[in-house]
């Protein structure tokens, strides 16, 4: 049975999946204090790559590393993202007021288009915060399909853990085992791909 070869196309999903798995695991547990959260993202993007390409010496080995060595940048890009992320959630929920729709939607957007590409280029690029946070917008704006395609997949997840919560509760446990580590081993091939002309061997 050929599909079940270790180099077939099955067993590497399946073997993708089980890592992205244990991927979202270690980002959950690392994620807890919330201010790590950045440096959560930065190493799932890395491990997530590494164990897609075959590289290092295991996930968790992967993941730790990357973790570790990101940390501070990773932390100092995270927490605008989360200030504003708070800030956001506080106006659509509480400031119910017309005139502002234009400016939320707009800065929702730019928050979208900066999370989406900031974490992965500080696990792919040595740069500083600064250079970091900056690319995050060309790259997320001057490659807009891809950005859009890496938003849609985040927002699949996001609507079935909703769906999930009102229901199907049962399933729930499951959205968040899988979690966001999975998604990330979606985004790897679309952020490779435009990281390639970059990228020096």
């Amino acid at each position: 049975m050929n599909w079940l070869a270790p180099d077939s196309k099955f067993m590497r999903a399946w073997s993708n999946l089980t890592d992205g798995v244990w991927i979202n695991i270690l980002m959950l547990i690392t994620s807890i204090p919330i201010v790590t959260i950045g440096a959560a993202l930065t190493a799932g993007h890395d491990a997530c790559r590494r164990s897609i390409e075959g590289e290092g010496k295991g996930v968790t080995a992967n993941y730790f590393r990357s973790f570790r060595s990101n940390f501070v940048k990773a932390t100092l890009l995270w927490l605008p993202f989360l200030v504003v992320l708070v800030g956001l959630v506080y106006s659509w929920i509480v400031l119910q007021i017309t005139p502002l729709l234009i400016p939320k939607f707009a800065l929702s957007i730019l928050w979208i288009i900066g999370f989406e590409w900031v974490f992965a280029l500080q696990s792919r690029f040595e740069n500083s915060v600064g250079g970091t946070l900056r690319n995050a917008f060309i790259f997320g704006i001057s490659h807009i399909a891809m950005t859009t395609a890496l938003a849609a997949v985040d927002a699949v997840f996001v609507a079935l853990l909703v769906a999930s919560w009102f229901y199907m509760p049962g399933g729930l446990f499951l959205l968040v085992v899988l979690g966001y580590g999975t998604m990330l081993m979606l985004h790897i091939p679309v952020t490779e791909r435009v990281f390639k002309p970059y990228l020096t061997r």
